[in-house]
């Protein structure tokens, strides 16, 4: 048997494969970023808040509950074999959006995304990692993320311009069997990592001889460990503003005055500036350690949420749109590195799985908080409220200690 090797440079050709998978994983959720909040306001005339942000609600608690049994499912069966199987399920999506008679309908395929992403966004996350060395995670990560926010930025814009051009539904939809393919195929040629993870659990220092039930990870990933803890915590908050974002930033700038053309632009800017600054934000965690960035990045993406409030013009809302972006990349990547740093080989896949089961849910709890408020006052108090989680998660990770060693 021939020698496994750790490393990007040393496994480059199956780690750029994975990089360009999870650009077609964001896609399929950009496909519904501008155009299903404008659906369900204009083709099944829901007129609470709370109702239209319901396919949001079932696509993070579905996300977030595959994320909880991926990690396992991977560590048993393998990551290729999950990551086929998210694609297959995925294919359902845009065909259930195209056909849709009902809201309950888009709500099912929304359960169906949050599946799709669970599986197939963190099959190629956690294999990326296990081809990386511990002090490449950083970098890791960050192409994972960046490809698959540039995804769902470009999909949202491509979306947004497909709808201006014919109409809402179905034609933008037509693009996400195209995607469910090619995602498809990409995939066949991705190798398992099995090997490489018997390579770091061979040479990692500490707890070699531990052996750790799920039940016990994921005490320590929801409370138990300081550090852990405290990553899922910013993790749910960063996730949680971004559900909102998803469900009420089309009809704040709609209510604003812009055209849907320019509510696909502002829409697009924030996760493609999400996408793009976590190529360097990786790797400049790699140098400088991952605590300061997570920090500063939660408060930064509060600043911003309030700073959609103040503006009132296009152009500014389209810079607010990047600074969120950027407060987001600062800290999407250095977490998930940093869950990394602070767990075992043996069981790291099933601890990201935990970690993204919180992180994930706060699409659910986002998409509900902001109903809830935008029904009871309105949607800036939505926003605004909303935007307190992420400076409490961010003044709470002063508190943890540096994960990266």
């Amino acid at each position: 048997m021939s020698q496994t090797h750790i490393g990007i440079k040393q496994n480059i050709i199956q780690f750029t494969l994975l990089v360009f998978i999870n650009l077609f994983v964001g896609f399929m959720v950009g496909l519904e970023r501008t155009v299903l909040p404008i659906i369900g306001e204009e083709h099944f005339g829901l007129a609470s808040a709370s109702a239209a942000l319901s396919f949001i609600v079932s696509f993070g608690f579905s996300k977030a509950a595959m994320n909880f049994f991926a990690g396992g499912l991977a560590d048993r069966f393998g990551r290729r074999e999950v990551l086929l199987v998210g694609w297959g399920i995925g294919l359902l999506v845009p065909i259930l959006v195209i056909v849709a008679h009902a809201w309950w309908v888009i709500v099912v395929a929304n359960i169906l995304l949050g599946i799709n992403q669970g599986l197939t966004w963190s099959m190629t996350l956690n294999m990326k990692i296990d081809l990386a060395r511990g002090n490449q995670r950083g970098i890791a990560v960050g192409f994972n993320e960046f490809a698959g926010y540039i995804g769902v930025g470009l999909m949202a814009g491509i979306s947004g311009y497909v709808a201006s051009q014919t109409s809402i539904r179905p034609e933008p939809f037509y693009l996400g069997i195209g995607i469910v393919v090619i995602g498809f195929i990409l995939s066949l040629f991705a190798k398992d990592t099995e090997r490489h993870i018997e390579a770091q659990s061979d040479s990692h220092d500490g707890e070699e001889k531990e052996d750790f039930d799920a039940k016990e990870v994921f005490k320590k990933t929801t409370w138990k460990d300081r550090e852990l803890s405290t990553l899922s915590f910013a993790g749910l908050s960063t996730n949680l503003k971004d559900g909102m974002a998803w469900g009420l930033f089309p009809v704040f700038l709609t209510a604003g005055g812009l055209t849907v053309g320019q509510v696909g632009t502002v829409v697009a800017v924030y996760p493609a500036a999400w996408g793009f600054f976590q190529l360097f934000t990786g790797i400049w965690s790699d140098k400088i350690g991952r605590k300061g960035l997570i920090v500063s990045g939660m408060i930064n993406q509060a600043l911003a949420l309030w700073m959609f409030l103040l503006v009132d013009t296009y152009a500014l809302w389209l810079t607010a749109a990047v600074i969120l972006g950027i407060g987001t990349a600062m800290v999407y990547p250095t977490i998930i590195a940093a869950v990394g740093d602070a767990s075992h080989p043996k069981w790291r896949a099933t601890s990201l799985g935990y970690y993204r089961f919180w992180r994930d849910s706060g699409y659910a709890f986002g998409a509900l908080f902001a109903g809830l408020f935008t029904d009871l006052l309105d949607v800036d108090w939505a926003i605004g409220l909303v935007a307190l989680l992420p400076l409490l998660a961010g003044l709470r990770a002063i508190r943890m200690k540096e994960t990266m060693k």
